[in-house]
């Protein structure tokens, strides 16, 4: 019903037949799905909560990317910021449109690129002062991004439906490292 990106941990929906792949649809396209997503972004985000209103489309000087542009299709994106670490923020971001790479691009835009995405990330990760703490992050092979939560309604019943999922080891490793050192 939807994709994740490459990288890009958590929760998927798929239809099991062409009528619950009919009603999820509807759902997509009317922007009733509810998409949660964890980001551990580089810098001190300042706003605790704010929506990015940001149109997305094909990068004119890289065709494989997507950027923020004029004439892009409209994306939204309400973030808040779930703790802050010395170097870094923690994100919820909920997903009101569905974009490629949207988060990732958002964040970005907002000059605080998400850990270990090479696409976007603008070299930031080579940054980090600490030799430790860079190494966590080569060796995640992949940005910290992960949908961890998923609602819908039931395509036969119209029942609520909301699904969670944990961050796997290697981020929650990642985020204990930071903890133990801000």
């Amino acid at each position: 019903m939807h994709r994740l990106d490459r990288g890009t941990s958590g929760l998927l929906v798929v239809a099991k037949t062409a009528a619950a792949h009919e009603h999820l649809a509807e759902q997509f396209r009317t922007r009733t799905v509810f998409k949660s997503y964890v980001a551990l972004v580089h810098g001190s985000v300042k706003r605790d909560t704010d929506l990015i209103d940001q149109p997305i489309t094909r990068d004119p000087r890289n065709r494989v990317r997507m950027a923020v542009g004029r004439k892009g299709r409209t994306a939204l994106s309400l973030y808040r910021v779930s703790k802050r670490y010395e170097r870094f923020t923690l994100l919820r971001v909920e997903l009101k449109t569905g974009r490629t790479h949207q988060i990732r691009i958002h964040l970005a835009w907002l000059k605080h690129p998400v850990v270990g995405d090479e696409t976007y990330g603008g070299g930031r990760d080579r940054t980090v002062p600490d030799p430790r703490l860079r190494a966590q992050i080569r060796a995640l092979n992949r940005q910290f991004l992960h949908a961890e939560r998923l609602s819908f309604l039931h395509p036969t019943t119209r029942a609520p439906m909301d699904f969670s999922s944990p961050l796997p080891p290697e981020l929650a490793s990642l985020l204990a490292y930071l903890g133990s050192v801000s």
